[in-house]
């Protein structure tokens, strides 16, 4: 019988979200993307057939024989909060989870037929009690929008790009579809950050997690403020070179740096959005037929242009210096044009009038 999150309330008095579409704390350009792909008929139906070619069943058998299954007598401070997890986000089915050996600190969900969550013990004993409920929180937020779905189908086709890289501007092509797949990646990674906020329901936890990521273990030696801050510092350090180099560094990167990652959900934190779910009011499940993939486009569109005129990056500022600019030139060649019209129109008549 499958195991399902309805049959114990969660470890501490947080609020629930019945009937939550991950809609509701999706990034923008994220959102955009699943609406997409949940639109297209059959989508999942004809990679799900395929899953023969994917590594899938190995990796459930590898997890299953070579790491430890969380359950009621396995890591059951972990099981608890997987259940308080799904219970919160109204989960209904308790995704497996194992725990593999692994010094590096990492989590992941994964699977095309029921999603995996695997921990390792390096985060584990990483991560305090409110850290890891953010963590969980994190991947079930991940198995709640689908992305265990379409990561493993795009990765399957990254693959198959790879394979066909011989053909001639075929490493082009590959290239772009990585760096499109990473762009999306990261984005859903903002997305699950959310998630595991709403689930723990503790900001500073969610934090402290981030922070432990980039720094260890040394929490008295660390500061969340000043964490915060070196964010800011990246945002808005440096000249036109750093900028490029930033984009550099974070184009191999699946996740986006961690100090951007705490500001981000900092800044959601803080959002009128996150107050609107926080008292009850957010998308459901049984509207997301209804999505329009125009106006999730629109909003992800909406909000990268905020982000670059808001932005403190120099490259981004020069990039709305320029539209700016080309706004004005535009601006004052549609006045002089028009201005030219009405003086050509008003020495036409004035001539008239003088032959007259």
């Amino acid at each position: 019988m499958a195991d399902t999150a309805f049959e114990k309330v969660p470890a501490r008095d947080r609020k629930r979200f019945p009937g939550i579409s991950s809609r509701a704390y999706e990034h923008p350009a994220d959102r955009s993307a699943l609406v997409a792909l949940r639109k297209l008929s059959g989508f999942d139906t004809v990679f799900k057939a395929l899953s023969g070619l994917l590594p899938e069943r190995s990796l459930r058998l590898l997890y299953l024989s070579d790491s430890v299954r969380v359950g009621e007598t396995q890591f059951a401070h972990l099981h608890a909060m997987l259940r308080d997890a799904c219970y919160i986000l109204d989960l209904e089915k308790v995704p497996r989870m194992y725990v593999q050996q692994d010094p590096r600190p990492n989590a992941m969900c994964i699977g095309l037929d029921e999603p995996v969550i695997v921990v390792t013990t390096g985060l584990v004993e990483l991560l305090d009690e409110e850290e890891m409920r953010a963590v969980v929180g994190h991947e079930v937020g991940h198995a709640l929008s689908g992305h265990s779905v379409y990561r493993t189908v795009l990765l399957f086709l990254t693959n198959l790009a790879v394979k066909v890289s011989w053909i001639p501007l075929g490493n082009v092509a590959v290239t772009a579809i990585v760096t499109a797949l990473r762009e999306w990646f990261r984005k859903s990674e903002l997305s699950a950050d959310r998630a595991g906020l709403l689930v723990g329901q503790d900001v500073r936890a969610s934090m402290r997690g981030l922070m432990k990521l980039a720094g260890g273990n040394h929490l008295h030696e660390m500061n969340v403020d000043a964490f915060l801050a070196q964010a800011e510092e990246y945002e808005a350090g440096g000249d036109l070179r750093d900028s490029v180099l930033k984009i550099l560094n974070m184009l191999p990167r699946t996740h986006p740096f961690t100090t951007v990652r705490a500001a981000e959900l900092k800044k959601w934190s803080e959002s009128r959005d996150f107050q609107r779910i926080m008292d009850g009011h957010y998308p459901r499940r049984e509207e997301d037929k209804d999505t329009s993939v125009t106006d999730s486009f629109r909003q992800s569109a909406s909000h990268y242009a905020d982000s670059v005129r808001t932005s403190s990056d120099p490259l981004m500022k020069l990039v709305t210096d320029i539209a700016g600019g080309a706004g004005d030139l535009a601006g004052s060649l549609r006045d002089k044009f028009a201005g030219a019209g009405r003086d050509g129109k008003g020495s036409a008549d004035g001539g008239g009038t003088a032959r007259d």
